[in-house]
């Protein structure tokens, strides 16, 4: 029996970021995403094709003092969140994930929510920097077209993928 959508979909994470084995990354779980959810409700999105999830993205408002301390690996990333849920007031974002099945990429489905979730934060909160821990070049690219498209710097902490 094939797959659903959001079993591949949780199957697309632990391929990707591998969370569960590395103890620096942020495993995200329903309570996570209550978490995430109260921190900001669009800190989390997905696309339904109507069959289920196709696309996740994560997004986590933050500080820039927080972000320049895990973009120089002195924080983790679930050190990261668990400091952010103490603040109140945003100045920065940070591009936590966005997954996409393999047959829905390229469409700018990721992209167009990263943007919808970055302008509704915005609504609140005067955002001057995004940052991103990318696991992959698609991952690199994504987050420079986001900086480009919002005029908003991209700040990131230094990862060794291979691919």
């Amino acid at each position: 029996m094939a797959l659903s959508n959001y079993e591949r979909m949780i199957k697309l994470a632990d391929e990707v970021f591998a969370s569960k084995d590395d103890p620096e990354q942020l495993d995200v779980n329903e309570d996570i995403i209550d978490e995430l959810l109260n921190i900001h409700p669009a800190t989390v999105s997905e696309y339904d094709n109507g069959e289920g999830p196709i696309a996740w993205v994560i997004l986590i408002p933050t500080t820039i003092e927080l972000m320049n301390q895990f973009i120089q690996c002195e924080i983790s990333e679930k050190q990261l969140f668990e400091l952010t849920k103490k603040e109140k007031i945003f100045d920065g974002i940070y591009l936590c994930s966005a997954m996409v099945l393999e047959e829905y990429r390229k469409k700018g489905i990721a992209k167009n929510l990263v943007l919808k979730a970055i302008e509704t934060i915005r609504e609140h909160h005067l955002i001057q920097a995004l940052f991103a821990w990318s696991f992959s070049k698609e991952g690199d690219l994504g987050a420079e077209t986001i900086s480009a498209i919002t005029s908003i710097p991209l700040y990131k902490r230094k990862n060794d993928y291979s691919s």
